[in-house]
């Protein structure tokens, strides 16, 4: 399992958050993916995952329903991916808050989300 695609730095706004101006005003936020799968042995899109696809389906569930928590924002993208593509073996979603409400110089608040597929 050591082939992969990285999306990197997908920007976007949205509205998550515990604190009411979160939810009022929003705030911007990104999203790294690693998506684990075998490459095919030929050209074929079909066989690998459309990363533009891809992108479109994380950055609607981003931007839809506002959620207290980034974590439940990052589970359903991993959800959502393993089961839009049944070729991944596994999915890896980082989502960035990196101006969250925090009373302390900082680079970065981030949550991941990993799902793979059970082998037996």
């Amino acid at each position: 399992m050591a082939d992969r695609i990285e999306l990197k730095g997908l920007a976007f706004h949205a509205n998550h958050g515990v604190l009411p101006h979160e939810t009022e005003y929003g705030q911007a936020f990104s999203l790294d993916i690693t998506c684990w799968l075998e490459f095919p042995g030929d050209d074929d899109l079909a066989g690998t995952v459309n990363y533009a696809e891809l992108a479109e389906l994380a950055l609607g569930i981003a931007t839809g329903t506002p959620r207290q928590l980034i974590e439940t924002v990052a589970s359903e993208i991993a959800e959502a991916a393993m089961v839009a593509y049944s070729l991944l073996h596994a999915v890896e979603v980082t989502l960035h808050k990196p101006h969250a409400p925090i009373p302390a110089v900082f680079e970065d608040v981030a949550v991941v989300a990993r799902r793979s597929r059970k082998r037996g």
